[in-house]
């Protein structure tokens, strides 16, 4: 069962790609969702005005995963494609690409503006620091205060992580688990006299 997934920790610094005399920027930003894409994108439309074309792919999800691309004006399959292309190759999610092209007078065919969106994506997610993460699951326990003992002997034997906790006569923990061993932490919970657990949305 596959429980990690990569993606970068920030927003990469500004990467210049050049071919006659065209410009092509490029930018890559973890993203959750797509507001998050909108605003990125509403950003660099600002900063880059005089620009001719903002080209862009992104993909979110840890499991099931959707993306986009987007040839904003370029030949079909020319940017956004190319751009998506790097996301696979370097296997990283939750990621947002946007190269932004400034038009140099000369014509590149497609070919090259295949290779010039595919170089500056590449560039782009080389200058962003990716990181492998785990998937997990989100439990929460609800017990009451005499149990707590017994609650946190499973939870320190187990290495368990705690997200939130409310410690009062009746007592709840949120706990996040990777996705492997949830099976078994439910079960420990489950079978604990007087303790109750359920697992929650992400």
């Amino acid at each position: 069962m596959k429980d990690t997934y990569k993606t970068i920790t920030k927003a990469s610094p500004e990467v210049l790609f050049k071919d006659r005399n065209s410009k092509f920027f490029g930018y890559a930003f973890p993203v959750k969702t797509e507001e998050e894409i909108n605003a990125h994108l509403e950003e660099l439309k600002n900063k880059h005005h005089k620009a001719r074309h903002w080209c862009y792919a992104w993909q979110l999800g840890k499991e099931e995963v959707q993306y986009r691309a987007n040839d904003d004006g370029e030949p079909s399959n020319s940017a956004g494609m190319p751009i998506y292309g790097q996301i696979q190759s370097f296997e990283v999610t939750n990621v947002l690409i946007v190269v932004v092209r400034y038009f140099g007078g000369v014509k590149l065919g497609v070919g090259g503006l295949i290779n010039a969106y595919k170089t500056a994506a590449q560039m782009a997610l080389e200058e962003s620091k990716i990181v492998t993460r785990t998937i997990d699951e989100v439990f929460e326990i609800k017990f009451d205060y005499p149990e707590m003992n017994t609650v946190m002997r499973i939870i320190k034997e187990n290495d368990l992580n705690i997200i939130e906790q409310k410690l009062e006569l009746d007592c709840r923990i949120r706990i996040s688990v990777r996705k492997k061993e949830a099976e078994s932490i439910f079960q420990k919970f489950d079978t604990t006299y007087k303790v109750k657990i359920k697992r929650l949305e992400d």
